[in-house]
């Protein structure tokens, strides 16, 4: 249903050489359409919602650039719910969709409390960023081209936020390859999936800045993800700033790659345990490529590498 609207984005051979006959692939998200995977959750989504029902959702980030991308693709009216102190560079890529949008007194939080209070109302459709069936769906289709991109998979690390995306692709990998290891990446700075993961249901944590800030936040209480993430993921690995700050450096300078902190995520998870990956073949999911230049620039420059 998506696949006339996506790119197959590459899997691509790690430029690095390995040791212990490490073979490393990168499926690089970061070269999809809005610059993120998030777009393959909203088109499965909204392709199968009336075009005559109002959407809303909040974000000021990749779910918010993939819903209005994908709204302008199915003709969906959709209204956005941003914090008034959203970046000038986010309200300007969301609006640039003829998207509409409403600038609500607060933090991400109350905008997203906002715009589900609308919904509730009855005047709007709710689009979560990963706490639906469709969207899950939809992220489930990275699962569906790895498995057509390489003959055999050993380890895919997955970077965690709501879990949407490491059950979609997780749900598929286990169904055709059920001896491939799926492994989450966590950052300790806010990582309420995994700590929800460790008790078995869904529990409030303490949320930090960290730079894999497309991953941070909570779980919603009557989250679909939870369950499936307990089944699909084997092992899940924190993460510290420091080191998802060091594979933010390493995919600039071995992979050449600038990706968003969300996706060195998984690759941070990668290095802390690279040894134990020795004759496997490894897959770490890139899930996208939109950063702050202010963030990302300083920590990838050569004088700090």
């Amino acid at each position: 249903m998506i696949s006339d609207s996506v790119i197959l984005t590459p899997c691509l051979a790690a430029r690095e050489s390995l040791p212990g006959n490490i073979k490393l692939y990168l499926k690089a998200e970061n070269f999809q359409q809005t610059g993120s995977f998030k777009i393959r959750g909203a088109l499965s989504k909204l392709k199968r919602l009336p075009k005559d029902l109002e959407l809303i959702t909040a974000s000021s980030g990749n779910h918010g650039i993939a819903c209005s991308h994908a709204a302008q693709t199915t003709k969906h009216n959709l209204t956005v719910v941003l914090p008034e102190n959203v970046s000038k560079s986010k309200l300007s890529k969301i609006t640039s969709y003829g998207t509409k949008i409403i600038l609500h007194p607060g933090d991400s939080g109350m905008a997203e409390q906002h715009a589900r209070s609308l919904a509730e109302s009855g005047d709007f459709e709710y689009i979560s960023p990963y706490n639906d069936d469709f969207v899950m769906a939809g992220q489930g289709t990275i699962g569906l081209e790895l498995l057509e991109q390489l003959p055999r998979i050993d380890n895919v690390f997955i970077s965690m936020g709501g879990g949407g995306l490491v059950a979609g692709i997780g749900s598929v990998i286990k169904t055709f390859s059920p001896t491939t290891k799926i492994i989450g990446a966590s950052a300790k700075n806010s990582g309420a999936l995994a700590a929800s993961i460790s008790v078995g249901h869904v529990i409030e944590t303490e949320h930090l800045d960290t730079l894999a800030d497309g991953c941070a936040g909570g779980v919603d209480l009557d989250s679909v993800t939870l369950p499936i993430a307990c089944e699909v993921i084997d092992k899940v690995i924190e993460c510290t700033e420091e080191d998802i700050a060091k594979a933010l450096k390493k995919l600039a300078w071995t992979e050449n790659l600038v990706v968003e902190g969300a996706a060195a995520l998984a690759y941070a998870a990668f290095l802390s345990k690279k040894s134990f990956y020795e004759e496997m073949i490894n897959v770490i999911l890139l899930c996208g490529g939109n950063f702050d230049n202010s963030v990302i620039s300083p920590i990838i420059s050569k004088e700090n590498s």
